[in-house]
């Protein structure tokens, strides 16, 4: 679960029971415990917005919120008459915000991502000044392929054409979408693997690994999904491989600057769990993967 070893914006699809809920909630507990300084800023914020609950004097979890996708932007982003008020956005400062069926959601509150997930921060202005409130956050969204939720599924037909299909995913934006560090697809699960019994890892485990490679990545003053462009070629030296690997991704998938960049910062995660200090063409085709619904869904 390297995807929760740094704060990443991801976005999760597949056909309806794949499990892309139950694995959104999961994110906020494998993340690592909160720091006393983390907590102090969720609660103040929490207690801004008077849902601070009571008898709480300090919050212990990391923040999980799962706004419906009919909310206003004030709602998401914050603001309203009067005092402006803390939006989701900002009461998942330090957690995770979930956005399910994400293309429901108006295309406009969307947009209105694009400030927080850059700066971690939402700037609400009103005549007599500006007000800050912090949003450091890990963005999960979740969609459906198409409408009718079944487009590339091999068991059940999708009813939907292909200008349907179009318009459903032209709601997300490009500048949104490019945003998006990891693209993941959550196939629907067969029976017999839904029935087999298999060992598997639990939030606790997965969370020791969290811990770990970041402490890995405080040694070099930052963590993977804030080093700056000026740097990420000292710390994200890719050997001979790796340079043939992204030079090829970035030319046949016609990547952002932007795009770039997010895919050398994953890639420097994916290399930190394998214990490697050199970022190889097998953490950079990884990274590739994550990047593989620009290719097979929206161009």
């Amino acid at each position: 679960m390297w995807e929760a070893e740094t704060v990443y914006i991801i976005l999760m699809i597949g056909p309806p029971g794949s499990g892309k809920t139950m694995l959104a909630k999961r994110f906020a507990g494998i993340l690592p415990k909160l720091t006393f300084r983390e907590a102090l800023e969720a609660t103040q914020i929490h207690g801004v917005a008077g849902v601070l609950p009571a008898g709480i004097g300090i919050l212990h979890s990391r923040p999980f919120r799962a706004p419906h996708h009919t909310i206003s932007d004030a709602g998401l982003i914050g603001g309203g008459s009067g005092s402006p008020r803390p939006g989701e956005v900002s009461l998942a400062h330090q957690g995770v915000l979930f956005l399910d069926e994400l293309p429901e959601f108006p295309r406009g509150v969307l947009e209105q991502l694009r400030q927080p997930l850059e700066e971690g921060s939402v700037t609400l202005a009103r005549s007599n000044g500006t007000l800050t409130f912090p949003a450091r956050i890990m963005l999960v969204a979740a969609m459906n392929p198409c409408p009718c939720g079944f487009y590339g599924d091999n068991t059940r037909e999708c009813r939907c054409t292909p200008g349907i299909i179009q318009r459903y995913l032209a709601k997300i934006s490009g500048p949104l979408l490019d945003r998006i560090d990891m693209h993941i697809e959550v196939p629907a699960v067969p029976y017999k693997e839904l029935r087999a019994k298999g060992e598997g890892h639990s939030s606790a485990q997965i969370r020791e690994r969290v811990e770990a490679a970041r402490e890995t990545q405080r040694t070099r003053g930052f963590y993977n999904s804030q080093i700056p462009p000026s740097l990420l070629r000292t710390l994200c030296a890719l050997d001979d491989g790796g340079e043939r690997t992204l030079e090829m991704a970035v030319r046949r998938m016609n990547l952002s600057a932007r795009a770039h960049d997010r895919m050398l910062r994953v890639a420097r995660t994916i290399a930190d769990l394998d214990h490697s200090e050199a970022v190889s063409a097998k953490h950079l085709a990884e990274a590739v993967q994550c990047r593989n619904l620009d290719r097979n869904y929206w161009s």
